[in-house]
């Protein structure tokens, strides 16, 4: 018998233990083991990884990853009422569970950590897309993780995988897809959780490239990008005026047309661009 068949059900869990999920910290709660199972399958072959979860709450994606056989798991909860249901996974799972009660902003969790390392979580709300860009923009790059298996707020999630022209493309997409393969695997509706929340959605599983599509500095690359969304409905001569005295010269020979806007010019261009600059 596996360990996740002798644990008592989420809902129980919960109740037993009191925790209720608090707005302030951006839980909602997934309690369908078949659905965080099918989201640690997302993640690929866990048997020769270790996998770094934020936020897990009473555990539920928690069971799912060792119950897919990842080799260690090292969950961050922020949240001390979880701790006492986390060690019961742990005590389930001799060895193959540590908990670390921290926040996730304020410590570097991959030093725990050995290679090959994946990232699975369901993440708050409030702190998701921070996290991503963190492990999106490392000092060096391959990064210490090969893979991101995410749960976003669909909205987010569309962000991240959007092309050039559509209203949800901008700096995350760049970002996310200049050093990694992106696509979204899974969506799920607001009563799939508990409580459930206003917006849909979706996992987002991400790739790490050996090295960066095109050539930029991640620095210049960072703030072109940011300029140039930061006034998206102007073109880009003017969103761009005081980069360079010569912005249109400079744009042209990156193949941008000045009238162009940010939101249609691709990550090759953007790259391009930020080499001339």
């Amino acid at each position: 018998m596996s360990g996740i068949d002798t644990l008592p059900p989420l809902r129980q869990v919960i109740a037993s233990h009191g925790l209720s999920a608090r707005k302030s910290l951006g839980q909602n709660f997934l309690l369908d083991l078949n659905l965080t199972a099918k989201i640690a399958r997302q993640a690929g072959d866990l048997t020769q990884c270790d996998v770094l979860e934020i936020g897990p709450g009473p555990g539920g994606l928690t069971r799912g990853l060792l119950a897919q056989g990842a080799r260690h798991v090292l969950a961050v909860e922020k949240d001390a009422r979880c701790l006492t249901a986390l060690e019961e996974i742990a005590e389930a799972y001799p060895d193959r569970l540590t908990v670390l009660n921290a926040d996730a902003l304020d410590i570097d969790p991959l030093a725990h950590l050995t290679p090959p390392i994946r990232i699975v979580a369901n993440l708050p709300y409030n702190v998701g897309t921070e996290l991503l860009v963190r492990w999106l923009t490392p000092t060096q790059w391959p990064p210490a993780w090969t893979s991101l298996t995410l749960m976003f707020q669909r909205e987010v999630a569309e962000r991240i995988v959007a092309q050039p022209g559509s209203k949800a493309y901008g700096r995350l997409a760049l970002l996310a897809q200049w050093r990694a393969r992106a696509q979204i695997v899974m969506s799920l509706p607001p009563e799939a959780f508990t409580p459930a929340p206003k917006v849909s959605s979706a996992v987002v599983h991400l790739t790490a490239l050996p090295e960066p599509r095109f050539p930029a500095d991640p620095a210049k690359l960072e703030r072109l990008v940011a300029r140039a969304f930061n006034q998206r409905r102007k073109m880009l001569r003017a969103a761009l005026k005081g980069v360079a005295p010569d912005i249109e010269d400079k744009l042209l020979a990156a193949g941008i047309q000045p009238t162009d806007r940010a939101e249609t010019v691709d990550l090759e261009r953007f790259c391009a661009l930020s080499r001339l600059l």
